[in-house]
């Protein structure tokens, strides 16, 4: 069995005592594939020094964040583009509109995230969606980029099903984390409304850990519930759950 996580943050860990448990607790839950995103210039090196360390088990992903997206957005994007041509990398990512915090940098955002769509598709790569309060304006730009370039991860899906069968249609796979545990959520009847061929699992480590550590820090071990979590929503198996989904990420990233 081989589960994979799609989005994880394991590189904010920088204690390699701490860092080292942390991946043989993945390895121990047959958790072996970790896809890393990037979130703006300064955690760059993070993503790559932890990929270097894991070369078969960590994947790096760059790209801008939207809640990094401020007045210079430009300059950001400048050096980041700057390590994607020199790097091996696996997505443009994670990218987006966030407006649940700010909306004070929605055009930067906006415009963030087309460059960054653009650049994914010139070097024929997904791209790792971060859509927060912002559904209309993520779908808005999707469907005038949309041909066969365009794919990839709706992250931290937590969308109504009208939601995710439009990312579905736009060509994206959705990323159900942690949230698909928690009771009042509602994102469990989401879920078994749609096939698995879909559905890409994450936990978004260190945010949004699972029930039973929901309101702890999250780690990339801590799949295997989600995974559980899902396997029950369809009454599968955990081996079925981890076969489709891998294989859904492997079409996904090309590894």
């Amino acid at each position: 069995m081989i589960l994979t996580d799609t989005h994880t943050h394991l590189y904010y860990i920088t204690d390699e005592k701490e860092r080292a448990e942390q991946m043989e607790r993945c390895l121990s839950n047959k958790i072996t594939r970790l896809f890393l995103p990037n979130v703006s210039s300064q955690s760059i090196s993070l993503v790559m020094d932890l990929a270097n360390a894991y070369p078969k088990n960590c994947f790096p992903m760059l790209g801008l964040h939207p809640c990094d997206v401020s007045e210079n957005f430009e300059e950001e994007l400048s050096i980041i583009n700057q390590h994607i041509e020199k790097s091996k990398i696996y997505a443009i990512g994670e990218i987006g509109i966030d407006l649940y915090w700010d909306k004070t940098f929605l055009k930067q955002q906006q415009q963030a995230f087309i460059t960054q769509i653009n650049w994914a598709k010139n070097l024929d790569l997904p791209i790792v969606i971060h859509c927060r309060e912002a559904f209309d304006e993520v779908f808005e730009i999707l469907n005038f980029q949309k041909d066969d370039k365009l794919r990839g991860i709706f992250h931290c899906f937590t969308g109504d099903l009208n939601q995710a069968n439009t990312a579905i249609n736009l060509g994206f796979n959705l990323g159900i984390g942690g949230v698909v545990t928690y009771k009042k959520a509602g994102l469990d009847k989401v879920v078994e409304e749609i096939d698995l061929k879909h559905i890409v699992l994450e936990t978004d480590a260190p945010y949004l850990a699972p029930t039973p550590y929901r309101g702890k820090p999250n780690e990339s071990s801590y799949l295997i519930y989600i995974a559980q979590k899902i396997a029950d929503i369809k009454n599968i198996s955990l081996e079925e759950v981890a076969e489709i989904t891998t294989a859904n990420s492997f079409k996904i990233f090309g590894v």
